[in-house]
């Protein structure tokens, strides 16, 4: 499938020497101006809007949900169906609760009736063709407005604003993008326009992770804009060998992965900053920030309607008590997601920060209901990898490692050595694991050169390959026994 001819895809697909041209021509220019007015707009009402009232804040939700439900119902055969079957007419949604009315639908779903969900034909100008990751099964595929960008980019850097961050403010990249090396070696590039450096969170090893700290020292004030993992790796090189971090680095700015507790404090520790995590997907439908008073995460109100539902479907609204997350969004109007089961789970706080006063709904604990993050022990009984992630020095001297499953019980522990690992490490890697681990799962540790990252440059801690069939059977055994 081909991408629109959006601003953001033609940019995307310059060449890097039209990238400089345009480099010098437009240095002197703020970014805002170069990202356009729709942008300036957005940002400056998203500002604005943190500290509306709850009851403004729910009006401009209905409001929003009128307009994806009745494009829906005008557009969509699937939606037609969908609110006719359910007895909801658009103009009469009085409340967000109102569409709760509606089944929820998921991946699956989208896998069968795209084409019917559709509001627009797929080759219709402004219909952008993108996928998810395929890190926990098939890839989902499906149309988004090829205009988002500038209002996603908006709510976003709305939220970086809390830890500092501002439009033009220079970023350290360290996620997806795959760097090819330049002229002097080095797996970085360098986006004039955007103020962007790009670094090769492929190639993360000792000497690459070196030259690319001593290069981010050279580039002025920035934020690191990473993967949990890749800000982990770097902050271990730092903390492994001593290494000074650069002064120069404002704030760590995380997204796109599960945020591990220990993680978060090596990261901030090593760099001496403060760790500020987002959590989003491509499908555009709920935006999650940190506070800048804690880390429990606000939802975004003016970007999607969030639910917090537990295994019965029902609403979420004891504080302590986990759900799934369920994101209807307001910017994609080609595939409306609405009442979209996300499989992402949380556990629900409140709808207003007393720490910081917005009337926002606040989440903790935001994780990905994956496979690839849960070891099954012999028993059937799921271990989180929470749980199993060392606080001490168990990695010190470990590149990368990642957990292999394909029998419940039993795991291989991949391990990529750092310089000066030794039969010491491997030894305290058994012994200390294994008291985690408490008989419920034995594995075998294996040193290799490297563990692939996912295609979007992501890093897998559990790759789990069990028979889906028998891994169901089991986690039903264990659900029954608990």
């Amino acid at each position: 499938m081909k991408r629109a001819w959006s601003a953001k895809n033609l940019w995307e697909r310059s060449p890097a020497w039209l990238k400089t041209v345009a480099g010098r021509a437009l240095r002197a220019v703020p970014l805002p101006l170069i990202l356009g007015a729709r942008f300036r707009r957005r940002y400056r009402f998203v500002l604005d809007a943190q500290r509306w009232p709850a009851e403004r804040i729910r009006a401009w939700q209905v409001e929003q949900l009128r307009r994806i439900l009745s494009r829906a119902q005008d557009r969509s055969a699937f939606y037609r169906e969908s609110l006719r079957d359910a007895g909801l007419d658009p103009r009469d949604v009085r409340s967000p609760e109102d569409i709760q009315a509606l089944p929820t639908i998921d991946k699956q779903t989208l896998l069968d009736h795209l084409d019917e969900m559709m509001t627009q034909p797929p080759s219709a100008s402004g219909a952008d063709y993108v996928t998810t990751g395929g890190t926990s099964g098939t890839p989902l595929s499906f149309y988004i407005n090829a205009d988002r960008s500038a209002i996603e980019y908006a709510h976003l850097t709305a939220a970086w604003a809390r830890v500092g961050f501002a439009p033009g403010d220079t970023l350290a990249v360290f996620r997806g993008r795959v760097v090819e090396e330049d002229r002097r070696g080095l797996r970085h590039h360098f986006d004039p326009v955007l103020r962007q450096h790009f670094y090769g969170n492929f190639h993360m090893t000792d000497d690459n992770m070196r030259r690319y700290l001593d290069h981010v020292r050279t580039i002025g004030p920035c934020f690191l804009h990473v993967y949990p993992s890749s800000a982990d790796a770097l902050a271990r090189f730092v903390r492994r060998t001593q290494t000074s971090p650069p002064p120069n680095i404002r704030g760590i700015l995380a997204e796109s992965e599960i945020v591990y507790p220990e993680q978060r404090s090596r990261a901030e520790e090593a760099f001496g900053c403060r760790y500020f995590s987002c959590y989003g997907h491509t499908e555009k439908l709920v935006l999650a920030a940190e506070c800048e008073q804690s880390n429990d995460a606000h939802v975004d109100p003016l970007y999607g309607c969030c639910e917090l539902l537990d295994d019965e479907g029902r609403p979420i609204t004891t504080p302590g008590r986990e759900g799934e997350i369920v994101g209807t969004g307001f910017i994609n109007t080609v595939v409306p997601f609405i009442r979209y089961r996300t499989g992402d789970r949380a556990t629900y706080v409140g709808d207003r920060c007393n720490a910081c006063g917005r009337e926002h709904l606040l989440l903790r604990g935001i994780a990905g209901h994956r496979t690839q993050e849960m070891l099954v022990a012999a028993d059937g009984a799921r271990i989180s990898w929470t749980a199993v992630n060392m606080h001490d020095d168990t990695f010190d001297r470990v590149r990368r490692f990642q957990f292999h499953q394909r029998r419940a019980g039993h795991a291989v522990l991949r391990i990529v050595p750092a310089p000066g690992f030794g039969e010491a490490d491997l030894t305290r890697i058994r012994r200390h694991l294994a008291v985690k681990l408490e008989g419920r799962l034995t594995f075998d540790a294996v040193l290799c050169e490297d563990i692939p990252l996912t295609g979007r440059g992501k890093a897998t801690y559990v790759l789990q390959e069990l028979d889906d069939d028998s891994c169901a059977s089991m986690l039903s055994t264990s659900s029954r026994s608990s």
